[in-house]
Order: C-alpha cells, then structure tokens, then sequence
C-alpha cells in the first residue's frame, strides 16, 4: 500500500471514530445512580435503566419516573382501566410491569415490561424544555419533571399530591419516597 493510500484511509479511520464519539447520547446509565441528562432533551434517557419486576431497583425513585410516564401515556392495567396517579408508588409491581408491556406494544417494541435503552430512548422523545422544568407530553396528558443543573432528573412526589412542589430525586437507589408499604 502506498504512503499516500495509508494516510488516506488512517485519514478517514480518524473521522469515523470522531463521528462515533460525538454522537454518544448525552446521557449516564444507571451507575451514576439517578436518572440523568445533560445536552439534548431528547436524548436524555436513551441509556437509563433496567427497571423491572425483581431487579435490584425494583422499589426506587426511578421507577416513580418511569411510573409518571405510564401516567401520561394511559397505559392500560391488569384489570384493563388506565394507568392511573394511585399506580405512581415507586414499586415496579404487576401493574407495573403489565402497563409497560401494553405501552410497549403500542410503541413497535418487543413488549417484555422491562425498561432499558430503547423503551427509555422512545421516551424521551416526548420530552420538551432544557435544564428547569420540563415537559413530558403522553398520549393522555402531560406531566412535568425537572432537570436540575446538575443533571438530576427529578419528579413530584405523588404522596404529596400534584401541585405540592415537593420534587424528589429519580434515584436507582432504594430509598424510594413515594413507596408505601402495603399500600
């Protein structure tokens, strides 16, 4: 191979993996702890989760987030009612789990009722506004959550009712505020 021929492709090799990096979501995964952003809205959660049924953050602020999401878009229960705000208990439960397969489903997903990457990356693409308070527009309704300069995600506690200004941290951690037991 020529000298030239090898600068050239040494060349090109470069900026594929230029290309490669700069377009990595904006986003952290779970070993950050919390549901995280930073850059584009919309690209925000692409790389959060898991959360299902018996996974380690099966009682956590994240799944209150994930939890609010289902609230919008009129997921569909067990029992075949909406997804409703006494549902949004942080606890990914059965109804949890039945509402994610539904809403999967409707979004062209494999409908497992675990939320990773893709299930979050199609999310986040109803999300409005930047760092401050933003917008999350369902199929039902809209909610608000708040990106906080840090990068936190953070939601309304549901315990406090809509309209509380009592905003909690979407943490992986299981320390989930909204949880009642047996409730």
């Amino acid at each position: 191979m020529s000298v030239r021929k090898c600068l050239v492709t040494l060349a090109a090799g470069v900026a594929v993996g230029a290309m490669a990096l700069s377009t990595s979501p904006a986003s952290a995964n779970v070993s950050q702890g919390v549901v995280f952003g930073s850059g584009t809205i919309t690209d925000d959660w692409g790389d959060e989760g898991p959360l299902w049924s018996g996974s380690r953050y099966q009682i956590s602020n994240a799944v209150g987030l994930w939890q609010y999401v289902l609230w919008a878009e009129g997921a569909t229960e067990q029992n075949g009612s909406a997804f409703d705000y006494a549902d949004i208990d942080c606890d990914y439960g059965p109804n949890t789990t039945y509402a994610t397969k539904k809403l999967q489903g409707r979004w062209g997903l494999a409908a497992d009722g675990a939320v990773g990457g893709d299930t979050f990356s199609i999310a986040d693409n109803h999300l409005r506004g930047s760092t401050g308070r933003v917008t999350y527009t369902g199929k039902v309704r809209t909610v608000t959550f708040i990106r906080a300069a840090s990068g936190n995600y953070r939601f309304e506690n549901p315990e406090a009712g809509v309209g509380s200004n009592l905003w909690e941290t979407a943490t992986y951690g299981t320390n989930a505020t909204c949880f009642v037991p047996g409730g």
